[in-house]
């Protein structure tokens, strides 16, 4: 009897996977942004065999929240993004409101992001890494810096510091004058000064994608991520005009020096 039942439980799975599978409905692969978070970084060797220093994101699945276009009450195209999962006892009335709306669980980061044209997106579509991103594009990296506290002109801006002689000590790190007396009598705004360092936006342009794990969602990025260890950032195709890393070319013929002599 238990058998059966058994039996019975693995077919109605059976039936029921492809119904499941059927009603995942995937964001356009157009849509080239994802939600991540900082995994670490580590060194992998690349189809030509160099040594690379990568940085591993963990990118996606995320999920869209809502989709506003230009001709509702919103006035412009955008889709809401929505990563991770957040308890429900975390949120209030309002925000549990907006998530059975969209009819998601509770997300950890929502972000916003601009469209040209909403047409082919929907509330509850997933964006994955899957197509999204291969070997040799270009993405740019969005993220918040590691904090540093408060920090001196040294360390803040690279200033010189004072001379070291004459038993001035307690000088040798100071920012000097600031130039405000003469005229202004007043300090000038935007003077580089002593103060809070680091945790700030940073975005980094132009990191070349070494390998894809869609079905882990890591992505291994050629160079350094701004923030800490599972920071969240966010990955997107880069704003500059060279989209792909240009396949090498093979040399034709024999190389030459600069005096044009044949290198054996």
């Amino acid at each position: 009897m238990a058998d059966e039942i058994k039996k019975e439980t693995e077919e109605k799975k059976a039936d029921a996977a492809p119904e499941a599978a059927s009603e995942v409905k995937t964001a356009p692969a157009s849509f080239r942004v994802l939600i991540g978070e900082k995994v670490g970084m580590t060194q992998q060797f690349d189809a030509d065999g160099e040594c690379k220093a990568v940085t591993v994101v963990k990118a996606g699945p995320c999920r869209i929240m809502r989709v506003k276009t230009k001709e509702s009450k919103d006035g412009y195209n955008a889709v809401l993004l929505a990563y991770g999962d957040k308890k429900e006892k975390g949120l209030n009335k309002a925000q549990l409101g907006q998530y059975k709306a969209a009819g998601t669980v509770p997300a950890k980061v929502q972000r916003e992001f601009r469209l040209t044209d909403a047409k082919d997106f929907e509330a509850g579509q997933t964006v994955g890494l899957e197509g999204r991103f291969a070997v040799g594009d270009y993405v740019d990296v969005q993220g918040v810096s590691k904090g540093k506290g408060f920090a001196g002109v040294m360390k803040r801006h690279n200033f010189g510091g004072l001379p070291a002689s004459h038993g001035a000590s307690d000088k040798e790190r100071s920012p000097g004058s600031i130039a405000s007396r003469r005229s202004l009598g007043r300090v000038v705004p935007g003077q580089r000064m002593a103060g809070h360092m680091g945790h700030v936006t940073v975005t980094v342009h132009k990191l070349e994608v070494v390998s894809v794990e869609p079905e882990n969602n890591l992505v291994y990025l050629n160079g350094s991520v701004p923030g800490p260890r599972g920071s969240v950032i966010v990955v997107k195709e880069t704003t500059k005009a060279m989209k792909k890393k240009p396949a090498k070319q093979k040399a034709k013929g024999p190389k030459k020096d600069k005096m044009g002599n044949i290198i054996k």
